[in-house]
């Protein structure tokens, strides 16, 4: 068989390369299905890869783009496990150019140029991985007009951790419902995962950007809180120069580490339970009297006087480094509210600011 595979397929040549270098390594999951699909060519793999769904065939499709050089002797071995007498001439070596070839030969164009789109750069992810970069909410938000047992399907293909709080997002009734489809369901027909795979791509996340599109002064507003202290202060002074209107709005959007003086009692010894002290003996030190005094008041007697003395022998600080501490206090507190153990407010307003 060695030699028909060497001789009488004809795609082969296309899809092998023979190469002296190839380093001995041991070759798991992915990789031994791609060495043996590039090694069979179009002609004796086209049978087997019609017989992979599109998942499939995308994470066997990541390993032949992936995997380099294989030498001889680990070829024997891999095909040694399937097939007796297997051997060819010379070394393995799989690319993206040589797998493009091999879909191309029993995939249409089309399909084979979004697997390969995804192959090769930052969305090379199937649909099922972007998924699970899709807030909990908006998912479940969509899902909830699907079939229950659609959205059982869609469960099993998510990250475990992602479908959880999916699940957890869904109305109790529905959420019940679809936990008991998982449990009942049996293999699922490619072509039907292909039509939800379809259902999601096309009503999903083609419009997700469009209709989840936050307000550009918010971005911007996230944009300059980012600054230092002095690139902040010249970008917002050229823009009340050029437009006051949007400036005074960004700076209403702004969350800056003087508004930390806001959060009540609570929230602010929250904050002191999870940032670290040098941190905070850094910020205090640059902050406005009246954000020191609403922390210390939230300290012991004792842990407020040992912040004081800290602070004092610290002596002068370079400002870069206090906006840097003040800056990592922001985000944290941003990264509290997100979780709901804090509410954030800005300028008196009962409104929750997710970072």
């Amino acid at each position: 068989m060695a030699n028909e595979l060497a001789t009488q397929n004809n795609g082969i040549g296309a899809n092998l390369e023979v190469g002296e270098n190839a380093q001995e390594r041991e070759l798991k999951g992915d990789e031994r299905a791609a060495v043996i699909m590039l090694a069979l060519g179009p002609t004796y793999g086209k049978p087997i890869f019609e017989e992979l769904d599109d998942i499939e065939i995308r994470q066997l499709s990541r390993a032949m783009s992936n995997m380099g050089a294989v030498t001889q002797d680990m070829l024997d071995k891999i095909f040694a496990q399937f097939v007796m007498g297997v051997t060819t001439n010379g070394d393995l070596n799989g690319g993206v150019d040589s797998t493009e070839r091999l879909l191309l030969s029993f995939l249409p164009k089309d399909r084979v140029e979004m697997i390969m789109e995804e192959i090769r750069g930052p969305a090379g992810r199937n649909i099922w991985e972007k998924l699970s970069n899709v807030q909990e909410d908006i998912l479940a938000s969509f899902l909830k007009n699907e079939y229950p047992q659609t959205i059982a399907v869609v469960m099993t293909k998510l990250a475990t951790d992602h479908a959880s709080r999916v699940l957890a997002s869904l109305p109790d009734e529905l959420s019940m419902e679809v936990v008991q489809r998982m449990l009942a369901m049996e293999p699922v027909q490619k072509e039907i995962v292909e039509k939800i795979e379809d259902t999601l791509r096309t009503e999903f996340m083609s419009t997700l950007s469009h209709t989840r599109r936050r307000d550009s002064h918010e971005q911007m507003a996230e944009i300059f809180n980012s600054f230092d202290r002095q690139t902040e202060a010249r970008f917002l002074t050229s823009l009340e120069e050029r437009d006051m209107e949007a400036a005074e709005r960004i700076k209403a959007l702004m969350f800056t580490f003087d508004d930390l003086a806001s959060l009540d009692g609570t929230a602010i010894q929250t904050v002191l339970q999870q940032v670290e002290k040098p941190m905070l003996t850094l910020g205090l030190k640059g902050a406005t009297e009246e954000t020191k005094e609403k922390f210390l008041k939230n300290m012991s007697a004792r842990a407020a006087k040992m912040m004081i003395d800290d602070m004092e022998a610290m002596g002068p600080v370079r400002l870069k480094d206090v906006d840097e501490a003040q800056s990592a206090m922001v985000n944290l507190a941003k990264d509290l509210a997100a979780k709901g153990e804090i509410v954030i407010t800005k300028n008196g307003m009962d409104e929750e600011m997710i970072g």
